[in-house]
Parts: structure tokens; C-alpha cells; sequence
């Protein structure tokens, strides 16, 4: 362990040594982030997740620094170069944009002009010229004029020198940061559309003149400019002020007036040209991407923690719906424990006649699965799907309620769907997860790859490699923030457990099924291949409901049971008269408990415990509707306000879910009355809102709404019908041809007024 890195980190962060230096340990040893912030606060100082992970990830920036300086000093020895000067700056270098400035000089490199005029043997001739002692140029030059080496006149002699001198301007470490500073703070993008691809490249449309300041363009703005560039419809480009970089160059290099000092102006204007401006975009470029992406990155990971973290109805008995026009719905229901019981197909949204059979359908499933809740998802024809099953005769007490589907296909394909249902239909594993979804989202969303998700923003143009590995802490912080029930948990969600993996959690399964329900958490530690650091590690974060101990259903850590047990023992009690009996708890006197081992943090979060033994951190389920008689696009109006669910948080504003199949999206300046610079300021993924409609554009499929008290709205905009597309004339069951995704009215009126 590195103790210099330890101080730094501490210093950066405004955190004590000994708390990073015990993050640094217990990640050296096995302990994953959930594992420290719960149980290890007494070595911690009570660190949470978010300072776990920024001290983890520093770790590993400094790491990767220390990796790169041994390879350059072993390659600065390899070629001879490396003295003690040379190795204390390496050694010393911060970032690796100043240690590389440090190694470009003696870095191995291909074969440059200035490679080639010093095998010409022009190296003194541009050292003399570089010193600008007034001499004359041409005079010194002819001395080098050597056929047999290539070098034939004074201009050739000159120009060779020249281009030794451009590089070593370009390998200059004072002028590569002062150049670097002038490009990351005075550099803007220059961003136009490239000739003959106006019209193929039509959605770029606001970049095809566009200029930006590099340190204030939006995460969002960068990276669709760069999707832009790498879709060959623009030309992108940084470029700072020219003027102010030529001067930076010659009033650090130019010494005098006379001729020497203008060949030396011309060798830096050259080297800025040809090397030092391509170098320095290229630096920019880089770092403005890392600034975009980990921006993009965070809203990302923000987003996903509020949907894995959704309301869960809980262990109800549900009937799932995938709505589908011309294949009809498939259907299924589920059992308590979400075990598929039965699954069919219904057409509600084609004829009077299916209407009826559909509807009985329903009820009749309803009936005989004791159903208590209906999943429908919010896909095409979701909208029509629920208004068709709101308005039967189904007892007031099962719940109809739309279901974010995003993803859901993905699911249906892939190879945990096929492996659990290697029987049915792509369409009946959706309409399962569906189900599943309203019953706990985050054991089912746990299932399918976080990035198809659709909570980000520009998510296949950021680094894949830091986007996995945000998207996956927070996968597993959700987990384990939650808890698992260790007898109901798929092998997706134990994946996720801390201290386990696929291969554990494949393990624990296959024990389960071999050996029936485990009835204690000690009984873990007969799982194949599971140690005792897995079982450190994953124990407290794992449920046993009704075991054989109950702490086994709280998040005690077993390491803490003897506490709990003294507790007890002092009090005359059981440990279930601990659970159940608030004023017993009220006796306990922690700091009779406090060891070297065991702080007040670890026995107040007991003590919590005890009161709430494995309580679900996520808010109680409520029920949402969105606006009846709105299902589609073309039955809003400017100036509706509707109820909505925001689906995504963006830089550039919040997509807002109002049941029309289509997301509307509320601009950055119109989320709240005051300004706002940062959306995830003040919304989150499922939260809900009342919106404004003040734009629509059908043609395009564009909502735009507002969350304002008092909208500015063009009441005149309203979409005028003439200008609309045609409504679709309802057709046989019979034409094949027509696209399942196009919807239209049906004639549900006459069914049911005849069932009231």
C-alpha cells in the first residue's frame, strides 16, 4: 500500500488518513463497498457508499499513474537516457498528461522530418540557430551543405534545422502546459455540417454552424456533436483563439530581432501548426469527452438507482399483460411467489366479438387465480389495453396499474428467459416479466443488462469500460441496500450480492433445489465453494423469513448475534421479546456493549435493526393514473395539464411518461420556475408530476410540456385537424398486412353499457 497515495487521496477528499488507509485495506482484502459502509463503520469513520467508491476509484487512477511511470523509467533506461534528475520529475509527475510531456522527448517514436535532418547532421546548425546570439543564418548554414548527406543548398540546410526546432518546441514540457491551459479554457468548438450530407444528416440540424466554448458545452452537446463527427455527417474541431496562441509560442521562445530569431519564429509557427495544435486538440478533445461522459455517466447511474429502487407491490397474485393490436395480448398469471400458473391470448382491441371474449376471458382468470392485481405494459396499445380492463366488472380491490415495459423485450430473448421458459413465445416471457415487474422491479430488472434499460442519455458514445462498471456498483449497491430473500432469490439477483458472483449464486440455487429451503444462514456455509470470506461478506445482506433464528430476517450481521444475544440475556428476555417489545428495547444500555471491535455506530444500527428487523428501504407502493380519455397524441391539446411519470432525467431536461405512447419531453428551462442548470437537481426517474402540453408535433412525434406553475403556452398552436394525418379505418381481422403498431378506435361502448 502506497502511504503517499493514502495522504494525497485524504488530502483531495477532506477525509483522515486512517479512513482511507482502512478503505484501502479492507477493498485490498476482499470487502466489497456495500460490505464496508454497513458493517466496517467503526474502521471507516462511518463512510458511506458514495466516499467508499470515490477513495476506491482514486485508488485505481493512482494505480494506473504508477504502472505508467515504472514502464517509462524502465524504457528511459532501456535506451539510456534515465538519470537522477530525469527520475525524480518522473517520479514526482502528478497526472499523466505531465508525465508524458516528461517522456515525449525521449520517447521511442517513427522516423520525423526532424529524425531525418539529424542523420543529415543539421542538430548544430538548429542549436545554434535556437540561441539567438544574432548570427547570420546563412552564413553558418553553408557549412552544411553536404551532397553526399542529402543537403544541397543553404535553404535545404535551414529548412532541416527548422524542423528540428519545431520539435523541440513541440517537446517543450513549460509550453505544452501553458498551450494545454489556452485549449481546455479559450479553445471552442467548431462544428459544420459537411458538404452533400444536409439532408442525411437532417436530426443534426443545429450543429451545422455551430461554435461552442470547450468548458461550458453541455455533456449532451459534446457528445452528440462527436456522434455527429463519427456518423461522417460533421466536421468537428477545437480550436482557441490563434492570435493569443502564436504569442503564448514566441514571447516564450522568441529572444531578439535578427535573423536567427526569425527563423526560430518560423520553426514555432511551424511546430504549432504542423505538431503542437494537433497534439493539443487532441488533449482537449480527450478530456472534454471524460468530462461528458462522466456526466452522462452519473445521470445514468442516478436514473437507474431510482428505477431499481421503484415501489414494490409485493408478493401479490398478478396478471401480466404485453398489449398487442393485431396479435392480440398475451396474458399471464402469476402466483404469489411470481411462479407462471397460466398463460393465453386475447384481442380487445379488434372486433365487438373479441371485446366480449376477451372480457370474459379476464374475468373468468381473474376469478379463478384469485388474482389481485393487473400488470399491464405501457407499450403500443398499452393505453387502450388498460382502458379496456378498467372498465369491466372486476372487484374494486384488484389494482390496475401501467408498467414501464423498457427493456422487457431484451429480457424475453435472452438467455435466462429461455432457460426458465424454453417452451413459450418471445411475447408470453415479456408479459411475465411485465407481471414480475409490478411485483418487485428490482429482482426482475436485475435480470437484463442495466444500458438497455433506457435511463441514459448518449450511453453507446461514452466509455463502455466506466459506464459497466458505474451502472454495475450501483446494481449492487441497490441489492444489497434492499436485502434478498434467500430462499426466493433468482440467480440473476444473488449475482449481486456482495462477496458472491454467478458462480456463487449458481451454488446456492442448485443447494436450494437439491436440499429444499435453507432454514438458517449458517446452513450457507454448507454451499460448494462458498469460504469464509464469501460467507463474511454476503451473510448479513441475505434474508431468511421464519427461520430458525430470527435475525436471520433482519440485517444483523451474524458476526453480531452474540451482542444481541447479551442483550437479551441481560434483560431477562428472548431475542424474539427484543424484536417485538419497544420498551425492552428502550432498556438497553449500548455502551455496555461498545468493544474493540464493536462502536456505537455498528450497535445503533442493532439497535434499528431490532426495531425494524429487514424493513424495505424502498417507499410504500401507490397507485397512478394517467389521464383518462388521453391515449394517443392526437387527443392532446396546448394547455392540458397532465398527470405524468418521468422516465429519464437528461442534461438537457426530463422525459415525462403522460400515457400516449410517446414520452414528451419538459426542457431544461421549463422544469421549474426558477433556473435550474441541473435537472437531477430536482427530479428523479419514476418520479411523478402534473405537466403543461405547450407544443405538439405530430408529424415529428414531439410532446413538449412544462412543469412551471404558470407555463407561457401559444394557445393558437393548437394542431390544426386538417393538417393532420388520416385516422386509420378499422379493418377485418383478417388483413395481415396491417401494422400491429398503428392503433385506432374500437367500439367498446356498446359492450360495456350492456354490463352495467
Amino acid at each position: 500500500m502506497n502511504v503517499l497515495h493514502i495522504t494525497k487521496i485524504a488530502n483531495e477528499q477532506g477525509l483522515k488518513s486512517l479512513q482511507v488507509q482502512a478503505v484501502a485495506t479492507l477493498l485490498q482484502e476482499g470487502a466489497t463497498i456495500p460490505f464496508i459502509a454497513r458493517y466496517r463503520k467503526e474502521a471507516t469513520g462511518s463512510l458511506d457508499e458514495i466516499a467508499i467508491t470515490s477513495v476506491r476509484d482514486r485508488l485505481d487512477q493512482l494505480k494506473e499513474l504508477d504502472d505508467r511511470k515504472e514502464y517509462i523509467l524502465k524504457s528511459l533506461e532501456q535506451h539510456g537516457h534515465l538519470t537522477d534528475e530525469l527520475k525524480e520529475k518522473v517520479l514526482s509527475s502528478e497526472t499523466l498528461a505531465v508525465l508524458e510531456d516528461i517522456y515525449l522527448p525521449y520517447k521511442p517514436k517513427r522516423r520525423t522530418k526532424a529524425t531525418i535532418a539529424r542523420e543529415k547532421g543539421l542538430e548544430p546548425l538548429a542549436l545554434a540557430i535556437f540561441e539567438q546570439k544574432g548570427i547570420d543564418p546563412n552564413i553558418e548554414a553553408a557549412a552544411y551543405i553536404n551532397q553526399e548527406k542529402g543537403v544541397e543548398s543553404v535553404e535545404e540546410a535551414l529548412s532541416g534545422a527548422r524542423d528540428i526546432i519545431a520539435e523541440m518546441v513541440n517537446e517543450n514540457e513549460q509550453i505544452r502546459s501553458k498551450l494545454r491551459e489556452l485549449f481546455f479554457n479559450k479553445g471552442k468548438f467548431v462544428c459544420k455540417v459537411i458538404p452533400g450530407k444536409e439532408e442525411e444528416g437532417i436530426k443534426y440540424k443545429d450543429y451545422f454552424e455551430w461554435e461552442e466554448p470547450v468548458n461550458t458545452a453541455p455533456s449532451h452537446r459534446v457528445l452528440a456533436m462527436r456522434r455527429g463527427e463519427n456518423e461522417e455527417i460533421l466536421s468537428l474541431a477545437i480550436e482557441p483563439p490563434i492570435n493569443d496562441a502564436l504569442d503564448t509560442l514566441e514571447n516564450f521562445f522568441i529572444k531578439g530581432n535578427k535573423e536567427d530569431s526569425n527563423q526560430v519564429k518560423l520553426s514555432v509557427h511551424d511546430s504549432y501548426k504542423r505538431l503542437l495544435s494537433r497534439s493539443m486538440e487532441t488533449e482537449a478533445r480527450l478530456n472534454s469527452k471524460q468530462n461528458a461522459d462522466s456526466y452522462a455517466i452519473r445521470i445514468f447511474a442516478d436514473n437507474l438507482r431510482e428505477l431499481l429502487l421503484s415501489p414494490p407491490l409485493g408478493s401479490k397474485r398478478v396478471l401480466g399483460v404485453d398489449p398487442g393490436f393485431r396479435t392480440g395480448c398475451k396474458i399471464v398469471c402469476l402466483d404469489r411467489q411470481g411462479k407462471l400458473l397460466h398463460n393465453d391470448t386475447i384481442y380487445p382491441l379488434l372486433s365487438d366479438k373479441e371485446v366480449v371474449e376477451s372480457a370474459k376471458k379476464i374475468m373468468e382468470l381473474c376469478k379463478r387465480f384469485k388474482i389481485e392485481a393487473i400488470a399491464v405494459g405501457n407499450g403500443t396499445g398499452g393505453r387502450e389495453t388498460e382502458s379496456f380492463i378498467k372498465k369491466l366488472p372486476l372487484p374494486k380491490e384488484i389494482k390496475v396499474v401501467m408498467v414501464n415495459e423498457s427493456g422487457a423485450s431484451i429480457y424475453s430473448a435472452s438467455e435466462v428467459a429461455r432457460s426458465e421458459f424454453p417452451d413459450l413465445d418471445l411475447t408470453v416471457r415479456g408479459a411475465v416479466s411485465i407481471g414480475r415487474r409490478l411485483m418487485d422491479p428490482l429482482s426482475e430488472l436485475v435480470k437484463i443488462d442495466p444500458k438497455s434499460i433506457g435511463v441514459g442519455q448518449y450511453q453507446h458514445d461514452v466509455d463502455q469500460s466506466a459506464l459497466r462498471k458505474s451502472l454495475d456498483d450501483v446494481v449492487i449497491s441497490c441489492v444489497n441496500k434492499v436485502g434478498v430473500d434467500l430462499n426466493r432469490a433468482s440467480v440473476e439477483l444473488l449475482t449481486y450480492v456482495s462477496g458472491l458472483g454467478p458462480s456463487l449464486a449458481k451454488n446456492i440455487v442448485n443447494y436450494r433445489n437439491e436440499n429444499g429451503a435453507f432454514k438458517s444462514r449458517d446452513e450457507l456455509r454448507e454451499v460448494p465453494r462458498l469460504g469464509p470470506k464469501a460467507y463474511e461478506q454476503c451473510a448479513g445482506f441475505l434474508r431468511i423469513i421464519e427461520g430458525e433464528n430470527p435475525l436471520d430476517a433482519s440485517a444483523v450481521h451474524p458476526e453480531s448475534y452474540h451482542i444481541v444475544g447479551q442483550m437479551a440475556k441481560d434483560l431477562e428476555c428472548t431475542i424474539q421479546d427484543l424484536l417485538k417489545e419497544s420498551q425492552l428495547r428502550a432498556k438497553i444500555e449500548l455502551k455496555k456493549y461498545i468493544s474493540d471491535k464493536i462502536g456505537l455506530p455498528t450497535l445503533n444500527d442493532i439497535l434499528e435493526e431490532l426495531a425494524k428487523p429487514g424493513r424495505d428501504p424502498r417507499k410504500e407502493f401507490d397507485d397512478f393514473s394517467f389521464a383518462s380519455g388521453i391515449e394517443k397524441i392526437d387527443d392532446l391539446k396546448i394547455g392540458t395539464k397532465l398527470p405524468g411519470i418521468v422516465t429519464n432525467v437528461t442534461a438537457f431536461g426530463a422525459f415525462i411518461d403522460i400515457g400516449v405512447h410517446q414520452d414528451g419531453l419538459a426542457h431544461v428551462s421549463e422544469l421549474s420556475d426558477q433556473f435550474i442548470k441541473d435537472p437531477a437537481q430536482i427530479l428523479k426517474v419514476h418520479q411523478r408530476v402534473t405537466a403543461t402540453v405547450i407544443d405538439i408535433d405530430i408529424p415529428r412525434k414531439r410532446i413538449s410540456l412544462s412543469l412551471k406553475t404558470n407555463p407561457s403556452i401559444n394557445l393558437d398552436k393548437n394542431h390544426d385537424k386538417k393538417s393532420e394525418p388520416k385516422k386509420m379505418k378499422l379493418e377485418s381481422k383478417k388483413d395481415k398486412n396491417r401494422d400491429k403498431d398503428k392503433p385506432f378506435n374500437n367500439p367498446f361502448a356498446d359492450f360495456f353499457s350492456k354490463t352495467k
